[in-house]
């Protein structure tokens, strides 16, 4: 009996144990057929996003194609742009101050230029404003206080040297950028530092201003305090400055400025310093006073981007120095109306139509001289005023030519530098005689000769150096 009773407590709670392994499978097929379901719709969920990415990635990318590829096509595409966006969008042009403070905490204007860019034809302009240049109407009673560089000064309103740039150069400039110099300063560091040949050996001292420059001729890096020094440099304690060939004074110094702000443009274009676009901000935030709206600016900064220092035209407003004795005492730089009109008409305007050369190898000349003219004018190589824009991608070539060219008794009046071509070309723009156009070719030991007559431009020979230039 008790062993009949054993066998069935046995077989009761085997009964129990397989019901409760019964249910306890039933709610892991549950679970599993609940995980199943979960996840084919996870699945679903993320086919659906991975096709929205999908569809998303290659219209946005066709954007991107669209406006051009490369970093420039893919921040136009970012802040909404199309393919129309760049052709509606003409040349910018605006007004750069450089300034700094004396310990007395007198404002300074360091720098003054003219800067222009247009993204549709690359092409960028830096014009430069002598600080000592004469504002005045009588300039034999002239006072420092009627120089460019003490508008701002005055009471500190940019829209006042906006207003006598554009009395000064005949242009409507609507915009104005003001970098401090401790702005300058951080910019340079930001980056890394500028490499840079230092024309010449600097030494100069100025307790007034806190300002000490030594620097030594030769390339070298740049940090911020060293970029400040060499774009403040004017003469040497002794009363030494630029060679004449350079820029004597305040000529040489904006040389030095423009031929350092383009190397700068290098360096901030760097892909390495995209990553540290945060912290330039931060400076240009801090340092810079401007009126050009945010919505503006973010139109050209997608273009901008891939800027080409080569296509950057340099000059400086054209005037004299007169004596001191004839202008009150005062040493001051009258500006001519006459070419500086003819300037800004080759630097603002003409530029796009008297470009010859618009990429590597293209040309876009007239007639060529294989035809000859008999209405050509027979001058002395003296009365011939030369221009040299530099395509050969090497600044040192431009120097090595002009240099020939003056050696040869040539007036060169005017340098630059122009997109990149591989042909030298002698372009005769106010019929100089045969004879005069194939003795620079033979100067130069190469180069094309063509007809492109033009009426406003001040050269009458305009010399695109190439890469075929030894």
């Amino acid at each position: 009996m008790e062993n009949k009773k054993s066998n069935k407590r046995t077989n009761t709670a085997k009964n129990k144990g397989n019901v409760k392994n019964n249910k306890n499978t039933k709610n892991m097929k549950n679970t599993k057929t609940k995980q199943k379901k979960k996840m084919k719709r996870w699945k679903k969920v993320l086919l659906v996003l991975f096709l929205i990415l999908l569809i998303a990635g290659g219209v946005f990318a066709y954007r991107v194609y669209q406006n051009g590829w490369g970093l420039s096509g893919m921040l136009a595409t970012v802040v909404g742009h199309d393919e129309e966006t760049k052709k509606n969008l003409g040349e910018f042009k605006c007004l750069v101050l450089g300034i700094s403070t004396d310990e007395q905490g007198a404002l300074l204007t360091d720098t003054i230029m003219v800067a222009s860019y247009n993204p549709n034809t690359q092409k960028a302009t830096l014009l430069s404003i002598p600080r000592d240049t004469y504002t005045g109407r009588n300039p034999k009673k002239a006072t420092a206080y009627e120089k460019i560089n003490s508008i701002y000064s005055r009471n500190e309103d940019p829209q006042d040297v906006l207003d006598e740039v554009n009395e000064l150069t005949g242009l409507n400039l609507q915009y104005y950028i003001i970098v401090k110099t401790e702005g300058f300063i951080k910019l340079v560091d930001a980056i890394g530092g500028v490499t840079f040949n230092v024309p010449i050996d600097m030494d100069y001292d100025d307790p007034s201003q806190d300002l000490h420059i030594h620097l030594e001729a030769g390339v070298q890096e740049l940090d911020g305090d060293k970029a400040e020094q060499l774009v403040r440099f004017r003469h040497n304690n002794d009363g030494t400055t630029y060679p004449e060939e350079y820029g004597n004074n305040d000529l040489g110094r904006m040389r030095t400025q423009r031929e350092f702000i383009m190397e700068v443009i290098k360096q901030t274009a760097k892909v390495e310093n995209i990553f540290k676009l945060g912290q330039i901000l931060e400076v240009a935030q801090e340092n810079v006073i401007t009126n050009v709206d945010f919505n503006v600016a973010k139109d050209y900064i997608p273009y901008a981007v891939e800027f080409n220092t080569e296509n950057l035209l340099t000059a400086t407003l054209p005037g004299t120095t007169p004596p001191w004795n004839q202008t009150n005492g005062v040493s001051i730089f009258v500006a001519d109306e006459e070419e500086t009109e003819t300037l800004i008409q080759e630097l603002f305007y003409d530029r796009d139509l008297d470009q010859t050369t618009t990429g590597e190898g293209t040309e876009n000349t007239t007639n060529s001289t294989n035809s000859t003219s008999s209405t050509r004018t027979t001058v002395s190589k003296a009365d011939i005023k030369l221009e040299v824009l530099n395509g050969s991608g090497n600044s040192k070539k431009l120097q090595e030519v002009v240099d020939e060219l003056e050696g040869a008794g040539y007036e060169v009046y005017r340098t630059g530098t122009t997109n990149a071509t591989s042909k030298t070309t002698i372009i005769d723009k106010k019929d100089v005689a045969d004879t005069l156009l194939e003795n620079i070719q033979m100067v130069l030991g190469t180069g094309t000769i063509s007809n492109s007559q033009s009426s406003s431009s001040k050269a009458d020979v305009t010399i695109i150096l190439g890469k075929d230039y030894e």
